[in-house]
């Protein structure tokens, strides 16, 4: 009798070398998104405007009334740099439902790097205030979180 056993290990290598393909895609992205980062600031309408309000954002605490003012001096800059910048919900009609998950993982990346420049900078809080601000559900709010956990986010560093 003849043994016709099946081998899954050729399928199971296509199977790998299918979803590292995929994967590159977004690895690739990502990259790319690190080196266009924010690159509208260097735009006159944004520069003028972050020149004068970023070291007044460094020593006031995200979502008190004081930074809440500032934005709306800010606001022709921060209009100009949304419309650019899709790591941010403003730059979808409908907010963060508009996003996709490289826009997600840019957009923690991008509040981290934030609470840095800010004494009283915890990203802890922003996730929180982010949450109400942009209408985040529940669940991604948790995977926000837990994505930040994981990656060491919430070290001062």
């Amino acid at each position: 009798m003849k043994n016709n056993k099946f081998d899954s290990a050729a399928e199971t290598w296509r199977h790998i070398y299918e979803v590292g393909k995929r994967i590159n895609l977004f690895v690739l992205e990502l990259l790319n998104r690190s080196l266009d980062h924010d690159q509208s600031k260097f735009n006159h309408i944004e520069k003028d405007l972050f020149d004068e309000y970023t070291q007044k954002l460094k020593s006031v605490e995200y979502g008190s009334d004081e930074y809440e003012d500032f934005l709306r001096k800010l606001k022709p800059a921060l209009d100009h740099h949304y419309e650019r910048n899709r790591h941010h919900p403003e730059f979808f009609p409908n907010g963060v439902r508009g996003m996709n998950l490289v826009d997600l993982i840019e957009m923690l990346c991008d509040w981290k790097a934030a609470t840095l420049r800010m004494e009283s900078g915890d990203l802890h809080h922003s996730l929180e205030i982010n949450k109400k601000r942009f209408n985040i559900s529940d669940e991604l709010a948790e995977i926000l979180t837990n994505t930040a956990h994981d990656f060491g986010m919430f070290n001062k560093k």
